[in-house]
């Protein structure tokens, strides 16, 4: 962790929705001008996407279990830790992106689902900010967690992630039910194990509930709305966390533990700017005093 330089990491499982907050953080640092480096999950996969269906082919014909996005033979651990301790000692250090489309890939003459070179991080940032599926893993004595400042778990309710995560595949990558099914499937042991453990590591969590039937997530027709939903907000430590205010600013939510308040999720954008800003506002106080 770093005082100077801080880092910013959410993290959340595929199809958990932590590219939407991500746009709840990018206005954040628009409005209080604050100058980030942001660097996607995606970045330290190990395979490119031709190279990975590969591994997977090889795994299941040869190894205990299958690898995935989700767990160490899949990623570069180590090099995510060394990013984040680069950074918060220095303010600098070296990402690549990882192309997901032609969008993505054209403009830099490369095919889609393959990296674009590691290079410097811009300089003169005011923090790093990450967003992905490992920003609080824990690997042998390997500890990416260590390293941040704030910590933010983005964990739907696993039926609504499942949901999430069909209706993306099918409709924006153009996946069977079947084959989104088997990815689930082979990912159940590393999110056993690498993902799900990160959400007792975080700060803050926002976990999305629905209040409609999720019973059947692969046969779902349409997702929840937020409006059909509540969000609990648990904090790690509740200590000097005003909550008293919180209930007065956002309207019909609740308390369900001393370091828990419920939200309607229509007001999700809402308390996320009401318990963001301060947090990330003091850290770039400390960063000036520092």
């Amino acid at each position: 962790m770093s005082v100077k330089h801080p880092v910013i990491a959410v993290t959340g499982s595929s199809g958990a929705g932590t590219s939407s907050v991500k746009g709840t953080f990018e206005h954040i640092f628009r409005r209080e001008k604050i100058n980030a480096v942001i660097i996607e999950g995606d970045s330290f996969h190990r395979y490119n996407r031709e190279d990975m269906k590969e591994a997977i082919d090889a795994s299941e014909k040869t190894a205990e279990r299958c690898i995935s996005h989700f767990g160490p033979e899949a990623n570069l651990f180590d090099e995510l830790a060394h990013v984040f301790a680069e950074y918060g000692r220095s303010g600098n250090g070296k990402t690549r992106l990882y192309l997901h489309n032609d969008e993505e890939a054209a403009p830099r003459g490369q095919e889609p689902g393959t990296f674009t070179p590691w290079a410097e991080m811009p300089p003169n940032s005011d923090v790093l900010f990450y967003e992905g599926l490992h920003g609080g893993v824990r690997h042998g004595d390997m500890d990416v967690g260590r390293y941040v400042d704030l910590l933010i778990g983005v964990v739907p309710i696993v039926n609504l992630e499942w949901i999430q995560k069909i209706h993306r595949d099918m409709q924006m990558r153009g996946y069977s039910i079947e084959a989104v099914t088997q990815t689930i499937l082979r990912r159940m042991h590393d999110y056993v194990h690498y993902i799900t453990p990160q959400f007792s590591r975080t700060h803050i969590n926002f976990q999305r509930v629905p209040t409609v039937d999720t019973s059947n997530p692969f046969i779902a027709r349409d997702i929840p709305t937020l409006d059909e939903s509540f969000v609990v907000i648990r904090y790690r430590d509740p200590k000097g966390v005003d909550f008293p205010y919180l209930l007065t600013m956002i309207h019909d939510s609740f308390m369900s533990r001393p370091n828990s308040i419920v939200v309607p999720g229509g007001k999700m954008g809402l308390a996320m700017q009401l318990i963001l800003t301060p947090l990330i506002r003091k850290l770039i106080e400390n960063r000036s005093k520092a």
